[in-house]
């Protein structure tokens, strides 16, 4: 056997207990989604019979496409709109020296450690005020605003690893600024803004406080209030249905990280040497 077999199968023996916790959770999402609902509770592991109609029952039943498509109009507007807004911010916190600065990059900081359920009521306050209840824009908005802060502070000190050499040329070649940003430091950077943007769609993709406050209708809901709305002041819950759906849920995440994955490896190691 080689030494590089033997230190293949050593790395999986070691990696075997975190795949395990990894996967047992999703492991128990679809076997209980494809359980008949008589056996769900049953003690048994594998069905005795497998119900692939669950999933189409369950997107029937419980008007998930609905809320799978506003889940994907919100998270991904909310992405969109926090990205465009920080480049900016970031590339000026990383290149310009100015007064505050330090205090405000410490305020960036404190704002991620505060919870959205310590603003709810007031951020409600000011939404009804506009007559937005209920409004899918609105909730965009709010998420955009919330993820602003993270992705700027993410974005600013991933810029700072870029050397100023390459746009000193740019301007010494007649390039303004604004073209030097978009045409030779974006580019460079496109793993970390990749990062940024992930780590934002799953924030806006998995909030649940805000829309549970600020969403009333079923047609409305985004992926988190549906699912939630499956369990919650319900006399019967049908388990296989919540599963079904919980297991959809994180498919569109899963996938995204699948086609990210180079850009996130990346760019979580852009910022390690500079």
């Amino acid at each position: 056997m080689s030494k590089k077999l033997k230190r293949t199968i050593i790395a999986w023996v070691l990696l075997s207990p975190l795949i395990v916790l990894v996967f047992f959770p999703f492991a128990v999402m679809f076997i209980t989604a494809i359980k008949p609902q008589t056996e769900v509770l049953s003690p048994h592991w594998w069905p005795r019979e497998v119900r692939w109609q669950n999933f189409i029952d369950m997107w029937a039943a419980t008007n998930f496409g609905q809320a799978l498509w506003n889940s994907v109009i919100v998270s991904t507007f909310a992405t969109i709109g926090a990205i465009v807004i920080s480049i900016p911010a970031a590339y000026a916190m990383s290149r310009f020296q100015f007064r505050g600065r330090e205090p405000y990059r410490q305020f960036l900081l404190i704002t991620q450690m505060l919870s959205p359920i310590v603003l709810v009521v007031g951020l409600f306050r000011v939404i009804a005020s506009f007559g937005l209840i209920d409004n899918i824009g609105a909730v965009t908005f709010v998420y955009m605003a919330f993820n602003i802060a993270f992705t700027v502070w993410m974005l600013q000190s991933y810029f700072a690893t870029v050397p100023k050499d390459l746009e000193e040329a740019a301007w010494m070649e007649g390039a303004s600024r604004f073209q030097t940003l978009v045409k030779v430091f974006l580019p460079l950077v496109t793993p970390a803004i990749a990062v940024t943007a992930i780590f934002t769609f799953i924030n806006a993709w998995n909030e649940f406080v805000i829309a549970l406050t600020l969403l009333r209708r079923q047609e409305s809901y985004t992926l988190p209030i549906q699912v939630f709305s499956l369990v919650a002041g319900r006399y019967t819950v049908e388990w296989h249905h919540v599963m079904a759906a919980t297991l959809v849920a994180t498919l569109p995440v899963a996938v995204l990280f699948a086609w990210l994955q180079r850009y996130l490896v990346r760019g979580l190691a852009l910022g390690a040497v500079k």
